[in-house]
């Protein structure tokens, strides 16, 4: 992997930063913060990952639905230990909150963001919420490398600055022979150090997709960790495949997980084998698990796929 990696102002991180520069398979979940305002609660949802992962986001309104501040979910596991991504969107702030809130999450022992459109409030349970979008996700990447540099976008200086290892996000598509990743790669000339996509649930498109990021040089100049997880029914699956962008689940998984006594467990299964598939694609550094309320069988499916067995051997 190209030294120059997150590059432009962008500090060493503890946790996931320096796990992807050793080399080794990455392994990221995901946490959406409670209804809460109890720091317990936060922790509660985290401890069942144990030691399995090397970071763990904390989604910023997912849905357009309020819960406890990403910001502040992130402190409370920085405090603890552990190595938080912080999902920042812009959807709900303008450039100076969101300034503000990068250098704020620096000061607070958060390195790790992922900058992202958000979701549109029209889709959340508060319809009638204004949206703000005064930059997009792009352009907030290209902020946050600003901060790193040692400025504000107005050249105003900032000492020190903020260390931040900055990420983005993409989704699999398949290889229709004229795709160029060019939004990708805008976002990597902006700042972006690392990638996580959206579920990918078909290795066939995934395999095309990461030999045209190499074929581009993008796994040269980014950490691309590929978002899987579980197929918790049939249902959920068909679900998923009408109601999430860039999201496809293939017509046989379906298919097995309906034909399973036990939809869930089938769902895991397809998981763990789709983690010991991914181990194997040059160009993937890792993966990022969203399992929504299930982060209790992460270790386990870690356990049954051998990543955690490999993870062992190359520490």
């Amino acid at each position: 992997m190209d030294a120059a990696v997150g590059g432009s102002g962008a500090g060493r991180s503890r946790g996931l930063e320096a796990a992807l520069r050793s080399g080794r398979f990455v392994v990221t979940a995901e946490i959406t913060p409670p209804d809460s305002a109890d720091p317990a609660a936060v922790l509660e949802r985290v401890g069942a990952l144990g030691d399995s992962v090397d970071a763990i986001n904390v989604t910023d309104g997912a849905g357009a639905r309020a819960h406890m501040s990403a910001l502040a979910c992130a402190a409370i596991l920085a405090r603890e230990g552990v190595d938080p991504v912080l999902q920042v969107t812009a959807r709900d702030r303008n450039r100076i909150a969101l300034q503000g809130d990068l250098i704020g999450a620096a000061a607070l022992g958060i390195r790790n963001i992922l900058c992202l459109r958000g979701d549109d409030p029209e889709t959340g349970d508060q319809p009638e919420a204004k949206p703000v979008f005064d930059v997009d996700s792009r352009g907030l990447i290209a902020m946050a490398r600003t901060l790193g540099e040692g400025k504000f976008p107005s050249g105003r200086p900032i000492d020190p600055p903020p260390r931040l290892f900055i990420g983005a996000a993409d989704a699999p598509c398949a290889d229709d022979g004229d795709w160029k990743p060019d939004g990708l790669i805008a976002k990597i000339e902006a700042g972006a150090g690392f990638i996580q996509t959206q579920y990918c649930f078909d290795l066939a498109v995934l395999r095309r997709y990461i030999a045209r990021l190499r074929d581009h040089g993008i796994t040269g100049r980014a950490f691309v960790l590929v978002g899987v997880g579980p197929i918790v029914s049939a249902h959920s699956a068909r679900w998923m495949n009408a109601n999430l962008f860039g999201v496809q689940v293939p017509d046989g998984l379906i298919a097995r997980v309906e034909a399973a006594a036990d939809q869930g467990a089938e769902g895991w299964r397809i998981c763990a084998e789709m983690l010991e598939e991914l181990h194997q694609i040059e160009g993937v550094a890792g993966v990022h698990i969203m399992a929504p309320r299930q982060q209790h069988n992460v270790p386990r499916m870690l356990e049954d796929s051998g990543i955690l067995a490999k993870r062992r051997a190359s520490a």
